[in-house]
C-alpha cells in the first residue's frame, strides 16, 4: 500500500512539476486561470479558445482592464502559450502549437504590432496532433480567404507524393497534389483542420492556425498493409476534374504483376497496354502513338533526352524500372512547355533513395538481375540511389534453329543509374541525376553491333515565395552506335555514328490568383551530331576512309501557359511556345534547279558557310488550348487543340527502333516536320470511384514527314535530300477505355479503331507511290483490343493476366515479275504500297505472384512470380519476305515468339 501510495505521489510531483517552482512565488495576489479568462472577454470583443479542462492558479494582473498581453503575461512560467488572431485568442500547451515565426535579427525590435521579417518560412508539418501557424501573426491578412502552398513528401524515402487529395470540409474545398507533390488551396482565416488520403499512404489531418498566405511542407506516412497494385492513375478524381486529356500517368512500382516476355518489367512494354499506342512488332520497345512514327516520340528521363530507348533487340526497355518514380505520357494537349516531337510525350522521373534508412532490392529473372541501393547520407536532408542491371542473354542465341546462322552469336547489356539528392532547406533542393547504358551483339563472328545511352543533368528546386516557384535543369546526353563486319579481312569495316546535346532549361509557376496559375519558362539545346563515319577496322582493310559533315544546331525556345478557373465547372489551359531552330556551320550544302526534285543530274552549286555561322534558321508559334466542363465531380467533357515542330528526323529502312539508326538535322533541303492535332473527349466516374469510364475521339495533320525515294541509299549519303521526299499524312481514330483501379478484380480494358495515312503530294515527283493516292501506314492497325487485369485470390497471392489483339499491319507483295529491256534482266512487280496486310495478331499472358510476407519485422522480403507469355503459343506475323527459288518468287512469314515462353522471376527487398 506505502509503494503504491509512493508511486501516485511521484506521478503527481512529475506532472506538477512545471507548477510547483512558481507556486512558491504566487502570493495571495493570485486568481484562477478561468478568471483572468473571463475577465479579458469582459474587457475585449475578444473570444477565447481554449483545451485547458483543469483550474489552476496564475498571478493576478496589475492591469485594470486585462488583455491578450495580461494572458501571455500570467501564464508564461506554464506550458501554455497565447496566440492571438483578430478578435480571437487561442490557449493551446506549446507540445500541441508550432510557432514559425522568423527570428529577431540583431538590432531589430519584436512586438505585438510588428514582426521583423516579413519573409513567411516554410511550416514543416509531420504530426496531426499540433496546430501548425501559417503566415504572421503579427500582420493578419484582412482578406477571408488565403492562399496555403505547399509540398506533400513521404516521411521515410522524403520522395514527392503525387495524386494526394487534401480536404477542407467547412467550407469544402479540396485539391490534389501535382507530380511534384505540390498543392495549393484556399483556407479561410483562423484555425481550420483538412483531411489528407492516397494511394498507399496512412489517411491522416492536419490542423492550422493560418493568419495569412504561406507555405507548409506535409510528411505523410505508408500503410503498413498491401494494396491492391494495379493502378495507372494517381488521383482517381484528377481523370474528370483536371484540363488535361489525351495524358496518362502511371507508377512502374505499382504494375509488377502484369506479366512480360522474359519476365522483366518493363515500362514501355506497360505503355503498349494503353489505348491509342500500338507497335509495329512483338519485340520492339518503340511505340507508335495516335497514328505517329516512333521518331515522334519524345522521351525523356530526368530532362535528357533518350535516343534509344531498346537493349537486346526491343526484349527490353533500356532503363531499369526500380529505379523510375512515375511517368507521363502526352498524346495531345501537350503541355506547352514540351516540345521537338510532333506526336507525343513521354516524360519520366527517377526516384530518390530514403533520407532516413539504409535500404535496397534485387531481383533475379531467366535473363537479366538487378540491384537497387538506397544510401542516406546526411538524415533528413542528403541521399545517394544508386541502380544497375545486367544479363546474361548468350544462352537465348543458341535456342536458335541452326539453319539461321546465329547459333554462334551472343548478346548482353547493362546499364546503371544514379540520383543524389539534396535538401538544402525548405525552399531549396538539388537532384543530380546520372544514367548510363551499354548493348553488344554478334550474329557471329564477323558481324558485331554495339550502343551506348547516355545522360547527365541535375536540376534545381526553388520555391521563391508562397507564389512562385522554379525548376532550373542542366544536362547532357549521348547516343553512338558501331557496326563491325569483317567477312573478308581486306574489306573490313566500321561503321559508326553519335549524338552529344548539351541543355539548359527553366521552368516557373506563378500563382497569379485564385483563377489564373502561369506557367512560363525557356530552353535551349545544342546538338553536335557525326552523321557517320566508314572507316577500315583494322590495318589489313583496304576501305577508305569516309566521313560525313558534322550535324551542329541550336534549338531554342520560349513559352508562356495559362491554367484559367472560369467558373467551378469551366477551365481553360491555354499557352503557346515560340521555338526557334538554328543550323550551325561549318558546312557544305547544294542548291539545285528550281521546280526540280533535288539529284545529281539538277545540282547547280555547293554553298559552303564558316564555323559559328547560321547555315539556316526555322522558326515559328506553337499554340496549345485545351477547356474542361464539368457537369458535376463525377462527369466532364473536354477538348483541345495543339500544333507541334519537330526539326530532327530519324533515318532508317525500317518502321521499328532500330540501333542502326540515325538521326538527321533539318537543314538547307530538308524542312523540320510539324503537325497540328484536334481531340475531344468524355469521362465518367462512377460512385465511389469504382469504374473509370473514358472516350476519346482525335484528329491529326502531319505536313513534311520523310519518306524515302525507290532504292535511296540511306547509309554514309553525302546528299540525302536526293533519296527522300517530304510527304503530308493525318490520321484519326476514337479510343474507349474503362478502368478498376482497385478490389480483388482490378485493371482496365480498352479499344481503339484508328486510321493513318500518306501521301507524296509534291508535284516535282513524276511517278509518285500509289500514283499519288493515299495509302496506310506500316504501323496502320484499324482495330486494336487490350484487357489487363489482376485478380488477388489474398493480400499475398494473385494471378495476372493481359490480352493483346489487333489488325494486321499493312504490307506490299510482289504480284508478278517482268523483262526490263533497259536493265537486261527480269524484275519484281509490287502491287500500290501496304495494299495487304498481314494476318492479325493475338496475344494471352498469365502470370501467378506471391507477394512479401507482412511480418514487418524481418530483414528482407521476398517476391516471387511466374508465367506464360504467349500462352497460345500462336505463331503472329513479325514480318514476310521473300526470296527467288528456281525462278519463282517465294514468301515467309517470320514470327519472333511463336510457342509459349514460360518466365520466373525472384525479387527481394531488404
Amino acid at each position: 500500500m506505502k509503494v503504491h501510495s509512493i508511486k501516485y505521489i511521484a506521478v503527481v510531483l512529475f506532472i506538477m512539476s512545471p507548477f510547483a517552482v512558481w507556486a512558491q512565488q504566487l502570493t495571495t495576489d493570485s486568481i484562477s486561470i478561468f478568471e483572468l479568462i473571463d475577465a479579458v472577454e469582459k474587457s475585449t470583443s475578444c473570444r477565447i479558445y481554449t483545451t485547458i479542462a483543469e483550474p489552476f492558479k496564475v498571478k493576478r494582473s496589475e492591469t485594470v482592464k486585462p488583455t491578450a498581453e495580461s494572458l501571455r503575461q500570467a501564464l508564461t512560467p506554464t506550458r501554455y502559450k497565447v496566440t492571438v488572431y483578430g478578435n480571437q485568442i487561442f490557449i493551446l500547451p506549446d507540445a500541441y502549437l508550432s510557432t514559425t515565426l522568423t527570428p529577431v535579427l540583431k538590432g531589430e525590435k519584436n512586438t505585438d504590432d510588428e514582426q521583423s521579417s516579413s519573409f513567411i518560412p516554410i511550416v514543416k508539418s509531420s504530426s496531426e496532433n499540433k496546430v501548425y501557424e501559417i503566415g504572421n501573426k503579427y500582420k493578419p491578412s484582412s482578406e477571408e480567404m488565403v492562399t496555403l502552398t505547399g509540398r506533400v513528401t513521404d516521411f521515410k524515402s522524403g520522395q514527392n507524393l503525387e495524386g494526394i487529395n487534401i480536404v477542407h470540409r467547412e467550407p469544402w474545398v479540396a485539391t490534389a497534389t501535382d507530380r511534384q507533390g505540390n498543392f495549393t488551396i484556399k483556407l479561410p482565416v483562423g484555425y481550420n483542420t483538412i483531411e489528407i488520403n492516397g494511394l498507399n499512404i496512412k489517411g491522416t489531418r492536419r490542423q492550422f492556425m493560418v493568419y495569412g498566405d504561406g507555405t507548409a511542407h506535409i510528411e505523410l506516412e505508408e500503410e503498413n498493409h498491401l494494396l491492391d497494385e494495379v493502378v495507372i492513375v494517381s488521383g482517381r478524381v484528377q481523370n474528370v476534374r483536371s484540363t488535361q486529356l489525351g495524358m496518362e500517368k502511371f507508377q512502374p512500382s505499382l504494375l509488377k504483376n502484369i506479366p512480360t516476355a522474359m519476365g522483366e518489367v518493363d515500362l514501355l512494354k506497360m505503355l503498349q497496354t494503353l489505348p491509342g499506342i500500338k507497335t509495329v512488332g512483338e519485340a520492339s520497345s518503340g511505340y507508335n502513338v495516335r497514328g505517329s512514327a516512333a521518331d515522334q516520340n519524345l522521351l525523356l528521363l530526368n530532362n535528357g533526352t533518350i535516343y534509344n530507348p531498346n537493349h537486346l533487340f526491343g526484349f527490353f526497355t533500356a532503363f531499369n524500372s526500380d529505379m523510375i518514380k512515375d511517368a507521363e505520357l502526352y498524346k495531345s494537349s501537350i503541355p506547352s512547355q514540351y516540345g521537338g516531337r510532333i506526336a507525343s510525350v513521354l516524360n519520366i522521373t527517377s526516384k530518390e533513395a530514403s533520407k532516413e534508412k539504409f535500404t535496397g532490392s534485387a531481383g533475379i529473372g531467366l535473363v537479366t538481375s538487378k540491384l537497387n541501393l538506397e544510401i542516406p547520407i546526411i538524415k533528413e536532408k542528403t541521399s545517394l540511389l544508386l541502380s544497375g542491371r545486367t544479363t546474361y542473354s548468350d544462352w537465348i542465341m543458341k535456342l536458335l534453329p541452326e539453319k539461321s546462322g546465329y547459333r554462334d552469336g551472343k548478346a548482353g547489356f547493362y546499364d546503371l543509374g544514379g540520383v543524389f539528392s539534396h535538401t538544402l532547406n525548405e525552399r531549396n533542393k538539388l537532384n543530380v541525376y546520372g544514367y548510363y547504358s551499354h548493348d553488344r551483339f554478334a550474329f557471329n563472328d564477323n558481324q558485331k553491333y554495339a550502343y551506348n545511352n547516355m545522360n547527365l543533368s541535375a536540376n534545381w528546386r526553388s520555391i521563391f515565395s508562397e507564389k512562385l516557384t522554379g525548376n532550373f535543369s542542366f544536362g547532357y546526353d549521348h547516343y553512338d552506335y558501331l557496326n563491325d563486319e569483317s567477312v573478308e579481312e581486306t574489306a573490313a569495316v566500321r561503321l559508326s555514328f553519335a549524338i552529344n546535346q548539351w541543355f539548359g532549361k527553366a521552368d516557373f509557376t506563378y500563382k497569379l490568383n485564385d483563377a489564373h496559375t502561369l506557367n512560363f519558362g525557356l530552353m535551349s539545346q545544342f546538338y553536335n551530331i557525326n552523321s557517320g563515319t566508314y572507316e577500315p577496322l583494322h590495318e589489313s582493310s583496304l576501305v577508305k576512309r569516309d566521313q560525313l559533315q558534322k550535324d551542329k544546331a541550336m534549338e531554342s525556345a520560349i513559352y508562356i501557359g495559362d491554367q484559367w478557373e472560369v467558373t467551378p465547372k469551366l477551365s481553360v489551359n491555354a499557352g503557346i511556345r515560340y521555338s526557334m531552330f538554328n543550323l550551325l556551320g561549318p558546312r557544305t550544302y547544294y542548291t539545285y534547279q528550281d521546280g526540280m526534285l533535288p539529284s545529281s543530274a539538277t545540282l547547280v552549286d555547293s554553298v559552303s558557310v564558316g564555323s559559328g555561322k547560321v547555315v539556316k534558321t526555322y522558326q515559328g508559334p506553337e499554340f496549345r488550348l485545351s477547356a474542361r466542363y464539368a457537369f458535376n465531380d463525377d462527369f466532364s467533357v473536354k477538348a483541345g487543340f495543339n500544333t507541334m515542330r519537330q526539326y530532327i528526323h530519324k533515318v532508317s529502312n525500317t518502321t521499328i527502333m532500330s540501333p542502326t539508326d540515325t538521326w538527321k538535322l533539318s537543314d538547307a533541303n530538308i524542312k523540320p516536320q510539324n503537325g497540328w492535332q484536334l481531340a475531344a473527349g468524355a469521362y465518367y466516374n462512377t460512385p465511389g470511384q469504382v469504374l473509370e469510364l473514358s472516350v476519346e475521339g482525335y484528329y491529326k495533320k502531319l505536313n513534311d514527314y520523310l519518306d524515302y525515294r525507290s532504292s535511296a541509299k540511306l547509309v554514309m549519303n553525302h546528299h540525302l535530300e536526293t533519296d527522300v521526299i517530304n510527304t503530308e499524312g493525318y490520321a484519326y481514330g476514337v479510343e474507349v477505355q474503362v478502368k478498376k483501379p482497385s478490389g480483388k478484380l482490378n485493371g482496365w480494358a480498352s479499344y481503339t479503331y484508328s486510321r493513318t495515312f500518306l501521301r507524296q503530294n509534291d508535284p516535282r515527283i513524276a511517278r509518285p507511290v500509289n500514283n499519288g493516292e493515299w495509302y496506310p501506314t506500316e504501323y496502320d492497325k484499324p482495330h486494336d483490343f487490350k484487357l489487363v487485369g489482376n485478380y488477388k485470390f489474398t493480400r499475398r497471392y494473385s494471378v495476372s493476366f493481359n490480352m493483346d489483339y489487333s489488325t494486321g499491319r499493312p504490307t506490299t507483295i510482289p504480284a508478278g515479275q517482268y523483262y526490263d529491256q533497259g536493265l537486261k534482266s527480269m524484275q519484281v512487280y509490287y502491287t500500290d504500297r501496304n495494299s495487304y496486310r498481314v494476318p492479325d495478331y493475338f496475344r494471352l499472358d498469365l502470370a501467378f505472384n506471391v507477394e512479401p510476407s507482412h511480418h514487418l519485422t524481418l530483414l528482407t522480403h521476398s517476391s516471387i512470380s511466374f508465367g506464360i507469355y504467349n500462352l497460345t503459343g500462336r505463331k503472329n506475323v513479325y514480318s514476310i519476305y521473300y526470296v527467288s527459288e528456281k525462278g519463282k518468287i517465294q514468301g515467309y512469314r517470320m514470327s519472333i515468339f511463336g510457342a509459349p515462353i514460360p518466365f520466373i522471376t525472384y525479387n527481394i527487398k531488404f
